[in-house]
């Protein structure tokens, strides 16, 4: 604060003395001299907010493949009134694909002030077949598009597995390991791939679309084999996605590994139990791995408890609005 400035308040303090007015403690004085240097730098560089984190929830969270389908609109709407910033939606949860409603679901998301922020699709690459291989590089391609039409800037994306397992819940039992097909490799998979995805990412960059490798089992189990997936592919569009509940060993350690890398969290909760198993996940310390990596997007809320999800949904938030603030 100037002299001049000074000079002015003391000036107004005696003249309300002489007016029998009441006077501004020397407190108070102290306080406004010193109200310009708050929140500022050494220098006088004004000190830079703390981003507020984003918190949305999968549509996912409301069904598990167990029950009758719950809509994604209804999902939208569900995640309005509970509090969330975004919805991310899962491919196979949604009962069409003509434009028409692919624009009611943006339409549905912007008057209820949500983003559409995340598309999570179910294809893999990990077979022996180029065929089969093909066939999941079209269907990426058509949901990049998918994307492009609502809005959402991040799709996630998956190697697949090998499909020797005799179910998803014996993958689960086994901790996400499986055999490969006979006769081939996990090194030879890791070319095949690679070679997947980059036929996918020049329509995810048109599309302005970033493809977000999750840790969802297969080649990607561990953030050994999806950072080797990401650095060969040497492309921005082309980043990770971390499901907290997805590394089964090292917990904490992989995802420091994986943090610089990280587009979007699933962030897993199990209250009543897990669908498939439940892990005690220290959210303080996950939110201080990506804030160490510098990590501002979006953490997508992935409910896998069995409580019903009118009350396990809202209580996961709380969960993740302590954490990360």
């Amino acid at each position: 604060m100037s002299q001049s400035r000074r000079e002015f308040i003391r000036g107004a303090m005696a003249a309300a003395v002489t007016a029998g007015l009441s006077v501004v403690g020397e407190s108070e004085v102290r306080g406004a001299e010193t109200e310009e240097a708050v929140g500022q730098k050494s220098g006088g560089e004004a000190a830079p907010p703390t981003p507020r984190t984003r918190i949305g929830v999968s549509t996912y969270s409301f069904w598990h493949f167990r029950r009758d389908r719950v809509e994604v609109a209804d999902c939208i709407d569900r995640a309005a009134a509970m509090g969330f910033d975004g919805v991310e939606i899962l491919h196979r949860q949604m009962s069409g694909e003509s434009n028409a409603e692919l624009q009611a679901l943006k339409h549905r998301a912007f008057v209820n002030g949500l983003d559409l922020m995340g598309f999570s699709i179910h294809q893999g690459f990990l077979s022996p077949d180029a065929a089969v291989r093909q066939k999941n590089v079209a269907h990426t391609l058509h949901c990049i598009e998918l994307a492009h039409e609502m809005g959402i800037p991040a799709m996630r994306l998956n190697t697949g597995t090998w499909g020797t397992s005799k179910s998803f819940d014996a993958l689960m039992a086994n901790k996400g390991i499986e055999p490969p097909v006979a006769g081939h490799t996990d090194e030879e998979a890791f070319g095949w791939v690679i070679e997947a995805i980059e036929k996918c990412l020049p329509r995810a960059e048109e599309c302005g679309v970033c493809l977000a490798l999750e840790n969802h089992w297969g080649l990607a189990r561990t953030a050994k084999g999806m950072l080797r997936i990401i650095n060969a592919a040497k492309s921005p569009w082309l980043r990770a996605l971390l499901d907290t509940g997805n590394f089964l060993e090292d917990m904490y350690e992989q995802m420091e590994m994986v943090a610089p890398r990280v587009a979007m969290v699933h962030a897993k909760t199990y209250f009543g139990g897990g669908e498939w198993y439940s892990l005690d996940i220290d959210y303080a310390r996950v939110a201080k791995i990506l804030r160490g990596a510098g990590f501002r997007g979006y953490i997508s809320l992935e409910f896998e408890g069995k409580e019903d999800a009118a009350t396990g949904v809202p209580k996961s938030l709380e969960v993740l609005r302590k954490a990360f603030g």
